[in-house]
């Protein structure tokens, strides 16, 4: 274990800035993950309705890929969690920290396609309007700009080190 102390201007070990990276995370990860889940399980619902049986097969596809799509954005948001409980206590919490930011940002690629697709079923269903992809790519520049493009920003113009 390095106890060297990091130059960061935190005074801590190595090992305390992996353990508060991880902490750090996991908080991001249960904003999420709570709210993969709660899409997740809607969508698993819907297959069970009266209305799904009469939707065009198009329209169906769309739900498939939105199902498939909130699985696999389940999974990486969830995945983090059995990451940690199956590598801990074997010194690499600095990789843990690694794989499972980089699960995580694979999970909220994967929870902002999910989120388009169940919003672009919704609008075509209820509306058949051809402004449905219109106003699908509205929201999905808001989720964009949101989620990617502001912190990059906010990255790019106050970041003049690099820090984690």
């Amino acid at each position: 274990m390095t106890t060297e102390r990091s130059g960061d201007g935190r005074g801590e070990s190595e090992a305390e800035r992996a353990d508060r990276q991880w902490q750090e995370l996991i908080q991001e990860i249960r904003v999420a993950q709570t709210g993969v889940q709660i899409l997740f399980g809607f969508l698993l619902t819907v297959v069970f309705t009266p209305l799904f049986h009469g939707l065009e097969q198009t329209d169906k596809n769309i739900y498939i890929v939105t199902v498939v799509l909130g699985a696999l954005a389940a999974g990486a948001l969830i995945g983090p969690v059995p990451f940690h409980r199956i590598v801990s206590g074997r010194q690499i919490k600095h990789e843990a920290v690694v794989w499972a930011s980089r699960l995580t940002f694979v999970g909220l690629l994967l929870l902002l396609a999910t989120c388009t697709s169940a919003l672009f079923l919704v609008l075509r269903v209820a509306t058949h309007d051809h402004l449905v992809p219109w106003l699908v790519s509205g929201v999905l520049g808001w989720y964009l700009l949101c989620w990617f493009v502001l912190p990059l920003w906010a990255r790019v113009r106050y970041t003049s080190t690099a820090l984690s």
